[in-house]
């Protein structure tokens, strides 16, 4: 091996270290912060509000759970394919409004959760954090 590939193997090896233990580190301080009582307090409030505003949107929006349902159930992929782009799957939220719908229909996301618990939300985060 010559020394210009040995250098870089070593510095390859050195931001894969640090790279690991910068994720490790990250772990730690987000456990810490999300298990602070005031953080889960502040969740549990965020989480009771938005089961408080899926229930007043039930009636209204449950057509749309209905066809986002059959639309499962048939493996209708161009239906599917039509509804909210927000990714909210990690956490167990799908919305079943169609695609725009925060502009054009002005609602939050909706869907259903765990239980089948209707929930609105505000905000998307990506599944791949």
């Amino acid at each position: 091996m010559t020394a210009p590939e040995e250098e870089r193997r070593v510095q390859d090896a050195v931001r894969r270290h640090a790279r690991t233990r910068a994720f490790a580190e990250a772990e730690n301080v987000i456990s810490a912060v999300l298990s602070d009582p005031g953080v889960q307090t502040a969740r549990e409030r965020v989480e009771a509000a938005e089961t408080e505003l899926g229930r007043e949107l039930c009636a209204r929006l449950q057509p749309f759970q209905d066809r986002y349902d059959q639309a499962v159930a048939e493996g209708d992929a161009a239906r599917l394919a039509g509804g909210c782009a927000g990714k909210h799957g990690r956490w167990g939220r799908i919305c079943v409004l169609p695609d725009g719908h925060e502009t054009s229909m002005e609602e939050p996301h909706w869907g259903r959760i765990s239980e089948a618990r209707p929930i609105a939300w505000v905000g998307s985060a990506p599944d791949d954090w």
